[in-house]
C-alpha cells in the first residue's frame, strides 16, 4: 500500500518505520530537517513537501502537535491552500495527533465534502509502544473507513478500540490521558511519602502495585529514579511523554469539560500542578518528572 506519513516526531518516526518494515510503500515529510534526515538515513523517503507525499498515496497518515497544526495542514490559511486540495478523492486520511475533538469534526467534514474519508486516530502507549509497535488506538469516524484503515493501524498497534462518529477518539484519549496525568501525581506523592518516612522506594512500589493502590504507573512507568530500569525516571527522565505535552492534553480535557459542563475538579488540579512543573523549567522532561514537585529536598 502507498502510504503518506506526515509528522516524524518521537511518535511518528517509529510510527513510520513500522510500516516499512511491515512492506509498505512510503513518502514521508516533516518540517524538521533533523527528523527528515534520521529517518531517511533508516531508509525513509523523504518527500520535499507535504503536498508532494500524497501525490499518489491511498493512505495518508498524519502525526502533529496539536489542534492548529493539523487545522492548518489540511485546511490550510493566511492564503495557503491546505492539504486536501492536494489529496485525491477516495484517499483514506488518518489523523494520529492528539487534538481538541472540535477541530477533528471540523477537518473530517472538510475531508467528506471531497469525497475523502478521515477518522481520528490518536494513540496511547508512548515512545516505547510508538516503538515496539503495541500502541493502543482510539479511533472516531465511519466503521467503514475504520475497517479500511484497520490493516495498517495493526502494523502500528495492537489494540484498536472504536469510540464513535468523528471527533470520539479525541474525547477517550483526553479522558485516558486525564487520567494518567491524575494517578501520576497521586503515585508521586505516595512514593515521596513513604521515602521522606525512610522506605526503600522498590519495597514500596511492590507493595502498592499488588495493593489496592496498584496503577499503570506503578507496574509500568514508576515516577522513581532507579526503581525501574525501562522507565524515563530512571533516565533522567528524558524521552518518553514530555511534562508539557501533558500539559496540552489536561488542557484539552479542560476546555472539552467546559464546553460540556462536566465537573473534572482532579483534571483541573492536575493541569495546575503540571502548569506549576513546567514553570519551574521542566517541560521538556518526561510527565513522570512531576515527582519533584511534590518530593522532600534530600
Amino acid at each position: 500500500m502507498k502510504i503518506a506519513f506526515i509528522g516524524l516526531g518521537n511518535m511518528g518516526g517509529p510510527m513510520a518505520m513500522n510500516l516499512l518494515k511491515a512492506g509498505h510503500t512510503l513518502s514521508a515529510f516533516d518540517l524538521s530537517a533533523d527528523a527528515c534526515k534520521k529517518f531517511g538515513a533508516e531508509g525513509l523517503s523523504i518527500a520535499k513537501s507535504a503536498a508532494e507525499t500524497v501525490a499518489d498515496a491511498e493512505v495518508v497518515i498524519s502525526m502533529l502537535p496539536a489542534s492548529a497544526h493539523v487545522e492548518g495542514l489540511f485546511l490550510g490559511g493566511a492564503g495557503k491552500s491546505g492539504l486536501l486540495e492536494s489529496i485525491k478523492p477516495g484517499t483514506l486520511v488518518i489523523d494520529s495527533s492528539t487534538i481538541a475533538a472540535a477541530t477533528s469534526r471540523k477537518v473530517a467534514e472538510a475531508a467528506q465534502a471531497k469525497g475523502i474519508a478521515m477518522i481520528d486516530a490518536p494513540v496511547s502507549g508512548g515512545t516505547g509502544g510508538a516503538i515496539a509497535g503495541t500502541l493502543t488506538f482510539m479511533v472516531g469516524g465511519e466503521t467503514k473507513d475504520l475497517e479500511r484503515a484497520r490493516p495498517v493501524l495493526e502494523k502500528m498497534g495492537a489494540n484498536i478500540f472504536h469510540a464513535g462518529a468523528a471527533g470520539a477518539g479525541q474525547t477517550a484519549k483526553i479522558c485516558n490521558n486525564m487520567l494518567l496525568g491524575i494517578l501520576m501525581i497521586g503515585t508521586s506523592e505516595a512514593l515521596a511519602l513513604g521515602v521522606a518516612n525512610g522506605l526503600d522506594p522498590k519495597v514500596l512500589s511492590e507493595i502498592m502495585r499488588r495493593s489496592s493502590g496498584g496503577n499503570w504507573a506503578l507496574e509500568k512507568y514508576n515516577p522513581m529514579p532507579g526503581v525501574m530500569e525501562t522507565s524515563p525516571a530512571s533516565k533522567n527522565y528524558a524521552g518518553g511523554f514530555g511534562t508539557d505535552l501533558m500539559l496540552k492534553d489536561l488542557g484539552l480535557a479542560q476546555e472539552n469539560a467546559t464546553a460540556v459542563r462536566a465537573a473534572t475538579p482532579l483534571g483541573g488540579l492536575a493541569r495546575s500542578l503540571y502548569a506549576a512543573h513546567s514553570l519551574a523549567g521542566h517541560g521538556a522532561l518526561d510527565f513522570s518528572s512531576v515527582l519533584k514537585l511534590v518530593q522532600k529536598a534530600s
